[in-house]
């Protein structure tokens, strides 16, 4: 059943809020900018494109990589005494094996590894943002947000943040013939907090949020951005709200960039150029996943698909489709009677994608 504390939007206004956008658009970005090096690409993006993204706020989202580290020590754990491992734990290790020994040849465990908690993550990332628009000689005043400092841990307790009161702010000021977009690319807590401390919002606000499997999968959802806040990411399939679902596996996981690339279309191209580039020679995962060379590889730049879907949903192709419940067990459940409509991508144009985003980038300050 969908979420009662919400006004319920009729079929011909959801599928009208669910129309790919056409022209200029309002938005605002929802960002956990210092969790890895996707988001600075994609804000530089925005701020390259505002003859179409009139970008009203950037809020910074929590994120913490803890309950990873703690998920890879038991399996290492389960990995140095299988008898005794836990089916979970067996599991676990199939995920972490990998990382596990690529640590090991550098003669490190996952003991060696610590991530920041969730309040520090979202600080870093507000910090970040503002590097961002320095890079980038833009105006951070007024603009820029922190966010919730942790996870929800009830629907009754929405947290009240800077970021959730701009956003509630932002979207009563439109309306569903002018809504504001919603560029959700982290956890989802600012966004659930926002849609529950004023539910009248829900039909003037889209949500254009990357992460997880398509629906259509069975197996359970490992998307960082949708196991961080369980509870925020179940509402944004239970509210009712208007939601563009942007599955990362394996749709925006095509946004690969390898090094040559970066040499060749980035380094050189402005402050932020030399930023970015900087950010992918230093990129703070490798050392998390013990990855030491760049020697044929590929980093994804996951966050530039819901920046793509806007300025050009034909990059992004779509399908209004029934929106699944999320289980608290990860996965998609397609049980609900009353669904309501939301759209749902299948495809990306990614050398459409980059090539307007080198373009831009020549241009940069």
């Amino acid at each position: 059943m969908s979420d009662k504390r919400f006004p319920k939007i009729a079929e011909e206004q959801m599928r009208a809020l669910l129309e790919p956008p056409s022209g200029a658009v309002r938005i605002v970005i929802d960002t956990d900018a210092k969790n890895e090096i996707d988001d600075q690409f994609t804000l530089a993006w925005a701020l390259l494109s505002q003859d179409v993204l009139h970008i009203e706020g950037v809020y910074a989202a929590p994120y913490s990589f803890q309950y990873r580290v703690e998920e890879m020590r038991r399996a290492y754990a389960a990995q140095s005494a299988p008898d005794s491992a836990s089916d979970e734990d067996r599991v676990l290790l199939s995920r972490y094996g990998e990382q596990i020994a690529r640590l090991a040849a550098q003669g490190k465990t996952p003991d060696d590894i610590s991530m920041v908690a969730p309040d520090v993550g979202m600080e870093e990332s507000y910090q970040e943002i503002l590097v961002v628009y320095d890079k980038m000689n833009a105006n951070a005043d007024g603009v820029v947000f922190r966010g919730s400092p942790g996870y929800l841990t009830s629907l009754d307790d929405p947290i009240r943040s800077p970021a959730a009161e701009h956003l509630v702010e932002r979207a009563l000021a439109g309306s569903s013939d002018d809504p504001l977009y919603i560029v959700a690319i982290g956890a989802a807590t600012n966004i659930a907090s926002a849609l529950l401390l004023a539910p009248e919002i829900i039909d003037r606000i889209v949500v254009t949020w990357t992460a997880g499997y398509p629906t259509t999968v069975k197996q359970p959802n490992y998307s960082f951005n949708l196991e961080q806040d369980m509870l925020a990411s179940q509402l944004l399939f239970d509210s009712g709200v208007p939601h563009v679902y942007l599955p990362g596996f394996h749709i925006g996981a095509q946004l690969r960039l390898s090094l040559p690339e970066m040499e060749t279309w980035v380094r050189g191209k402005g402050a932020i150029g030399d930023y970015l580039y900087w950010l992918y020679t230093h990129n703070p995962h490798y050392a998390f996943q013990g990855i030491d060379d760049h020697f044929g590889r590929t980093w994804i730049i996951w966050d530039l698909i819901n920046i793509a879907w806007l300025l050009n949903p034909n990059w992004v192709p779509s399908d209004l489709v029934r929106a699944p419940r999320l289980g608290d067990d990860k996965r998609w459940h397609h049980d609900r009677a009353d669904a309501h409509l939301m759209r749902e991508a299948y495809g990306i144009d990614r050398d459409a994608i980059f090539r307007d985003f080198f373009t831009k980038l020549e241009q940069a300050p």
